[in-house]
């Protein structure tokens, strides 16, 4: 509730309570509307602080019991990449460091956490960022983590961690342009810039990770910039890596919606682009 409907509850309380009927000015700088009005912005910045209060808690009791997939996807977020854990915990040892350090140290940005079909393993995608794009960590790096996972996992929950490789994107599109704005090469006339790569490219890192991306939805990303009057996607295909050959399979095309095996994808190129009048 907002600060002005809880004065608004207070000024209606005091009108139907003859023993106030002596407090009558109606200038908004009135000495009793000024005191109404602190009172009703302390209660509201109260509700704030409770409000914020059951969150934190919401959050600590979805995280904090253990073996809970949201606990651990907590787990590798917080990894610290060359920190000692602290013995018969899950906690690192930071004596001495920085926060600077600390921050510089987890290495792990995005992680999901879901169980298999079967509900036999638990599988966990992990990516890392380099220059603002996602990536797989280094192996070197996957050794300390296998090494961490085995070291806090609950006993008989077998863990499967997947630090693959984007899932490949190809997308035929024909994209309806205004030539007064675009040109035939997708150019924004004004600009110079290529406003549909550029559409794309923040519609990527828009998906949440390990999210599902819908092929209305990037066509509706696409017909939101200026000069573009329609979009059909007339083909949308993927493929992954292939856990046992560690190189990419064949590609499938995508139905409607597919989240990614990596739990992120990267576009190909964009030499299907095509632009009509």
């Amino acid at each position: 509730m907002s600060v002005e409907n809880y004065q608004r509850e207070m000024i209606a309380a005091k009108s139907s309570n003859p023993n106030l009927d002596g407090l009558t000015s109606t200038s908004k700088t009135s000495v009793w509307r000024m005191m109404l009005y602190i009172m009703a912005y302390s209660i509201e910045q109260l509700a704030q602080l409770f409000t914020l209060h059951r969150t934190e808690i919401d959050t600590k009791i979805s995280t904090q019991k253990t073996h809970r997939l949201p606990w651990i996807q907590s787990l590798y977020l917080n990894f610290q990449y060359g920190f000692q854990l602290i013995k018969e915990t899950d906690l690192f040892d930071n004596t001495n460091a920085t926060a600077e350090q600390i921050e510089a140290s987890k290495i792990i940005k995005y992680c999901a956490v879901n169980e298999s079909d079967t509900g036999r393993e638990v599988i966990i995608k992990i990516a890392t960022e380099k220059d603002e794009v996602l990536s797989p960590l280094e192996m070197d790096k996957m050794e300390a983590i296998l090494e961490y996972t085995e070291r806090v996992k609950g006993t008989g929950i077998p863990y499967r961690i997947i630090n693959y490789l984007p899932d490949r994107l190809k997308l035929n599109i024909r994209v309806f342009r205004d030539p007064l704005v675009i040109n035939a090469q997708g150019m924004d006339i004004t600009t110079g810039k290529y406003p549909v790569q550029e559409a794309l490219q923040e519609f990527m890192k828009e998906l949440p990770f390990d999210g599902e991306l819908r092929i209305q939805d990037l066509a509706n990303k696409l017909e939101a910039i200026t000069g573009v009057n329609m979009v059909s996607v007339d083909l949308a295909q993927s493929c992954w890596i292939n856990a046992t050959t560690n190189n990419y399979g064949d590609w499938t095309t995508i139905d409607v919606r597919r989240i990614p095996e990596s739990g992120y994808f990267t576009i190909e190129n964009y030499n299907d682009i095509k632009y009509e009048v």
